[in-house]
């Protein structure tokens, strides 16, 4: 077939990009065209993120996409992180600045919530992880904080959704980025009216929910003059970028839940790919998320801190006037005494504190393991802690599928880590397979190709990523050591 172009708009946590994807048919080759920063906006004592800012960045990288590419574009896909959203008025007006899902305003939402719904009952609706980030807490937060705002809402966009409005005008919301708010019904794949309703929260707001792959129509005419982008066709991919990223694991057992996944970054999302959600007491328990996937598919998964930890000891270190790398930092913590220091990755201590080294510090001395004295033990110790977690996750996973998992996908920025690669095979004791490293963007494009025509499933743009990618095999080794490490970790877990 003759080359297409298929752009996609990938914004994570710390940053955003503008990717060209460039498929022949055969194999496709991702082209970076405008990268921009991102992170959460300080303001008022809250935390806020600065959508108009992005918009901006995004016109500017398209614009650069049509002088490199012109007519050979065919469509543009946005993806982002999840739980975020933007309310708009009457007038397609954004009611307030868009809140960043580490704000604290959340604290306590949760146990509000469960006294009006069930656990039981909430968890059966929705399958999702209770976490407080979830978007159903923010909306709760923001009913309470903010009634009057909330009541001249007339429309619920997730964060790609907005920009999806901004491209195209399209007034829908994506279902594998839906599934992330806890406001979706998992067997009737719409949203939870009963239940939004028992917690007060007007549904009349919630649009449409479409499915990845759908055709949300050309550009506004102000963007293709902007850009100079003709004839070009906005496409909703899985625009939760996990989501994306899990539609790009080169495995060819698709539709065989004997593999996992990890899509590491930010965060750590560690699942398997199954066909129904799994709604029954003991997922309840065990406390994982039922996500929406490609093809129908459900991402039966859990939420970990992930390299949140080691980005924030980073950030810790240079404070002090530390500068270092990421390579650097993981060259120390190579160096560092193994299994001196383990805590629980997902402590809530570590979601949003002013300094990760002494949250690390505080949860040592709380868990009674030594406190790490300098780079390298303290992000040998996020390393070994994720490593341990992952473990913890994929013994849940096992026993709620009855499969035992054969091999452990890596994927996104986490897959460059070699030594968590290797950490995290020896804590499983499966191989590891690391890569693609850009695997979000690449299902965003290859499931815009599949809305397009030019591919015909999931397991067929699985096999082009196959082909296009390079990937590296991590064995397990020292399996003694890390057994008695794994006893240590779950009594610490306990505690």
């Amino acid at each position: 077939m003759k080359e297409k172009t298929y752009l996609a708009v990938d914004l994570g946590a710390e940053s955003g990009r503008v990717m060209a994807g460039r498929f022949d048919g055969q194999h496709i080759s991702l082209h970076e065209i405008h990268r921009f920063s991102n992170g959460p906006v300080r303001l008022g004592g809250t935390l806020r993120w600065n959508l108009i800012g992005l918009w901006n960045e995004i016109q500017n990288g398209l614009r650069e996409a049509s002088t490199q590419y012109g007519a050979s574009v065919s469509s543009i896909g946005v993806d982002t992180w999840g739980v975020d959203f933007v309310l708009l008025n009457r007038n397609d007006e954004i009611l307030g600045q868009p809140w960043n899902y580490r704000d604290s305003r959340t604290d306590g939402m949760l146990a509000k919530a469960l006294q009006r719904v069930p656990r039981a009952e909430m968890f059966a609706q929705t399958g999702l992880q209770f976490m407080q980030i979830n978007s159903l807490y923010q909306l709760l937060a923001m009913c309470e904080r903010d009634p009057e705002l909330v009541d001249q809402a007339k429309k619920f966009l997730m964060v790609p959704d907005f920009f999806n409005w901004c491209l195209s005008g399209s007034r829908v919301v994506e279902f594998t980025n839906a599934t992330t708010t806890q406001m979706l019904n998992a067997k009737t794949r719409g949203w939870a009216v009963e239940m939004l309703r028992k917690l007060e929260i007007p549904t009349e707001m919630f649009p449409e929910i479409i499915m990845p792959g759908t055709q949300l129509g050309g550009l506004r005419r102000e963007v293709a003059e902007f850009t100079g982008l003709k004839d070009v066709k906005v496409i909703a991919p899985a625009t939760h970028d996990t989501g994306s990223a899990v539609a790009a694991v080169p495995t060819s057992q698709t539709g065989n839940p004997d593999w996992a996944y990890i899509s590491s970054g930010t965060w750590s999302l560690m699942g398997v790919e199954v066909r129904d959600a799994i709604l029954s007491h003991k997922a309840m328990e065990l406390n994982v998320t039922n996500e929406g996937g490609i093809d129908g598919t459900y991402r039966l998964l859990k939420n970990i801190m992930g390299l949140w930890l080691v980005q924030r000891c980073k950030v810790a270190f240079e404070e002090r006037g530390l500068k270092a790398d990421y390579a650097e930092l993981t060259r120390k913590a190579a160096g560092a005494t193994p299994f001196r220091s383990l805590v629980d990755p997902d402590h809530p201590g570590f979601l949003r504190p002013t300094d990760m080294t002494e949250a690390i510090a505080v949860e040592c001395r709380r868990v009674g393991q030594p406190v790490p004295e300098d780079e390298g033990q303290f992000v040998r110790c996020a390393l070994e802690s994720l490593a341990l977690k992952y473990r913890m996750v994929l013994t849940c996973l096992e026993e709620l599928t009855g499969i035992q998992v054969k091999v452990v996908h890596v994927v996104g920025g986490g897959a460059q880590n070699a030594l968590l690669n290797q950490f995290t095979a020896d804590a499983c004791g499966v191989p590891v397979i690391a890569g693609p490293v850009e695997a979000t963007a690449l299902g965003n494009v290859l499931v815009q190709a599949m809305s397009a025509g030019d591919i015909s499933s999931l397991s067929e743009i699985r096999d082009i990523v196959r082909r296009s990618e390079s990937i590296t095999e991590f064995h397990p080794r020292n399996a003694d050591d890390w057994s008695d490490a794994w006893e240590r970790f779950k009594r610490i877990c306990e505690v």
